[in-house]
């Protein structure tokens, strides 16, 4: 007799949790995409640590193998002969050589 209780709690108990399980599932597919926040604002006439490092997207105090491969990876997403832009190309190399201490005291190029 209370076998078929208990199987019964129990079938009432899954198709709850499987309701519940649907309705998160759909909630999770229709929540807004995260938007991802960028630096807003043009460059400084000398790029500082600050500007380098948001360009590059590491710390401030990041080491030197960190800043190399940061620099590689925006460069290949920016670079001229893959149809990015020369001034972004030249701003991204500039701020490589500000986080590794190489800076010139002309600024940019453009």
């Amino acid at each position: 007799m209370t076998t078929p209780f208990f199987a019964g709690l129990a079938i009432a108990a899954a198709a709850l949790a499987g309701r519940y399980g649907i309705q998160a599932w759909q909630a999770f597919k229709t929540r807004p995409p995260r938007v991802r926040k960028f630096y807003e604002g043009g460059f400084q006439p000398k790029m500082t640590k600050r500007e380098a490092a948001l360009i590059l997207g590491i710390r401030e105090g990041a080491p030197p193998d960190k800043v190399r491969e940061a620099h590689r990876r925006v460069m290949i997403a920016n670079h001229p002969d893959a149809g990015g832009s020369h001034y972004l190309a030249s701003k991204i190399n500039e701020a490589k050589d500000v986080m590794l201490g190489k800076t010139k005291s002309s600024g940019s190029a453009f």
